[in-house]
């Protein structure tokens, strides 16, 4: 089906004038936009007038072979779904907040002796969330803060459960210590969660007052050393809570600023909460070439709180940019969320403004940096182009191989595009069937894995970088020698200069006859670098997780025979594997489970290990 098949007049006639929500297909049955209106018909209409002046409705329009409607009771149920369907189908016209990161929260567990701790992900585990944070780094920092001030565990629980007598912890008074018994009781303990719960919540007023109380209750009965611990907490909480105190009267805000330049959009959200700075964070939503600032603001406002991206615990108040629309709608759809009301305010004085002005301040920040990288990238690409001597450079691949005196070897691949690096075609290989320490035989390895399936040229890189010297380039140009595919890259080898020293690497071409050394301060050899460094990193993560993994597990799982159920019960019988190493063959025999004859096998089996 092609556009032109798409019959606008004939759809109209029998399109309602409820609200509701519309959603446009492509040729490719694709959905290609969403979009939602309090009157269907008059909004459709105006995709086909005849002088439609946005650029960007044109390209739109000119790629329409269906559009299916669903119709709503309210503004609000439809402005809801709009943001479930853009969430669901991820069209290409529609602003489209990208951010895929898992946010960070401070996790109460649901025990007998609640844990404190940080929890990314979804969310598994029984107790109280609150969150999420702008950062990990937000978080630990205020783990940190509430450890000095209330003595509630942080450690894992298997730490927890072996304790026979107080950690390190307790003897800086920075945990009752409820692994064992007689230094807190549990009334005491849960009084300390209690109190936690407060001051995550942005009541730490309230937690000052609960605690004068105590002391003075503490004081009364003579219970002197309960008073100097409440004396000790007010103390530090009240220290904690003047250095983030800002000067306003503000309790729970949340505050957007919005910036735009050149095809890029930056949206930075300050949380103020409880008269503090909470945090604050950037974002960089997808956005459609020829977009309004009111289209990308709104969208990404209306995204931000319904879909979750700006968490549950949604302020009351909302300041949002001048060119936001719709804020009455969007109110109410978001008081949904919220389950109370909420108010969207465009601020022009007082201090609502002047939180306004320091998030504007920081949009502006960021976008002037996004900017800034992206010509530098650009200039980078220019410089590398006129070095190698082509006309242009779309894709470039790099390839390592790390491994620990020939063990656990683990090969990468990183890719760059012309706005950097390409982290979702970054691949790792297990190189397998290569001497140990064989650096050539494992690229040799790496290349076949990564190239021999390939069938289009859109996927061969237009420059491929070996971080190695002229050995592990003429195993590249090699295994290119007798390529099928009519594109082939310029593959350049990367040796580390005298001292393997940065600034002073020397690139090798055709087979290491022809070297070019670039000066430390060339664009073209920072951008080469880049690409050698994140190649090493993406190269040795995988290799420590492949070492750490392997020195993890235990030997018992090469037992055969042995499965995790008869592996528990020989850890069981035998109080650990070093017990299961020290036991003859009949011992294993009294095991249930294991018979004469596989009892003698294993034991058989860990001797020949020794």
């Amino acid at each position: 089906m092609s556009a032109d098949k798409f019959d606008s007049s004939k759809f109209l006639k029998h399109v309602t004038t409820e609200p509701g929500v519309y959603r446009m297909f492509d040729a490719g049955a694709t959905v290609i936009y969403v979009g939602k209106a309090k009157n269907l018909k008059n909004r459709l209409s105006s995709y086909f007038q005849k002088n439609v002046s946005s650029v960007k409705t044109q390209a739109l329009v000119a790629q329409i072979c269906n559009i299916e409607v669903t119709v709503t009771e309210t503004e609000t149920e439809a402005l809801i779904l709009e943001n479930n369907l853009i969430k669901e189908y991820l069209p290409k016209y529609n602003i489209l907040l990208r951010d895929d990161k898992s946010y960070p929260y401070i996790l109460i567990t649901d025990h007998k002796h609640p844990r404190l701790t940080m929890h990314r992900g979804k969310k598994r585990n029984k107790g109280h969330y609150f969150g999420p944070f702008p950062s990990a780094g937000a978080v630990w920092q205020s783990l940190r803060i509430m450890q000095k001030i209330f003595p509630v565990r942080q450690c894992e629980d298997g730490f927890y459960k072996v304790r026979s007598r107080p950690c390190l912890q307790h003897q800086l008074k920075r945990c009752s210590a409820p692994c064992v018994e007689g230094f807190v009781t549990d009334e005491q303990y849960q009084e300390q969660v209690e109190l936690v719960k407060k001051f995550l919540t942005g009541k730490s007023q309230d937690v000052i007052d609960l605690l004068i109380n105590k002391m003075e209750v503490a004081s009364e009965k003579l219970h002197f050393e309960d008073a100097g611990f409440y004396r000790d907490q007010i103390f530090a909480l009240r220290k904690v809570t003047e250095q983030q105190n800002v000067s306003g009267t503000i309790d729970e805000i949340d505050v957007l600023a919005f910036s735009s330049d050149k095809g890029l959009a930056s949206m930075h959200v300050l949380y103020i909460r409880d008269q503090k700075v909470l945090g604050s964070k950037n974002f960089s939503p997808t956005v459609p070439a020829n977009s309004e600032p009111s289209e990308i603001v709104t969208s990404f406002i209306s995204q931000f709180y319904l879909n979750g991206v700006g968490g549950q615990n949604i302020p009351k108040t909302i300041i949002v940019p001048p060119e936001t629309e719709e804020l009455e709608e969007l109110a109410a759809a978001i008081a949904q969320v919220r389950s109370a009301k909420v108010e969207l305010v465009k601020p022009q004085r007082g201090e609502k403004f002047k939180y306004y002005q320091l998030a504007q301040k920081n949009a502006d920040i960021d976008l002037a940096t996004k900017l800034s990288d992206g010509r530098a990238i650009s200039s980078k690409y220019k410089e590398l182009c006129e070095v190698l001597k082509v006309p242009k450079i779309e894709r470039m691949e790099c390839f390592d191989i790390s491994h620990t005196f020939g063990e656990y070897p683990i090969a990468s691949c990183v890719v760059f595009g012309p706005e950097g690096p390409t982290k979702s075609a970054y691949r790792r290989y297990n190189v397998k069937g290569v001497k140990g320490g064989d650096d050539y035989g494992a690229m040799e390895f790496a290349l076949n894995k990564r190239y021999k399936n390939v069938e289009s040229a859109e996927n061969v890189p237009d420059v491929l970088f070996i971080d190695g010297g002229k050995g592990q380039l003429n195993k590249a140009e090699a295994f290119f020698s007798d390529w099928p595919l009519e594109k082939s890259p310029i593959i350049a080898g990367i040796a580390k200069g005298e001292g393997r020293k940065a600034g002073l690497e020397i690139l090798y071409l055709n087979g290491g006859e022809i070297e070019i050394d670039l000066p430390p301060t060339s664009l073209a050899l920072h951008l080469i670098q880049h690409i050698r460094d994140e190649s090493h990193r993406f190269a040795i993560t995988g290799h420590r997780n492949k070492r750490n993994k392997a020195k993890t597990q235990s030997i018992l799982q090469d037992m055969p025979g042995v499965g995790a159920k008869r592996r528990q019960a020989l850890l069981k019988n035998f109080g650990g594997l070093q017990g299961v190493m020290a036991a003859k063959a009949e011992d294993f025999a009294k095991v249930p489970g294991i018979s004469k004859q596989l009892a003698e096998d294993l034991h058989a089996f860990l001797h020949d290990k020794d």
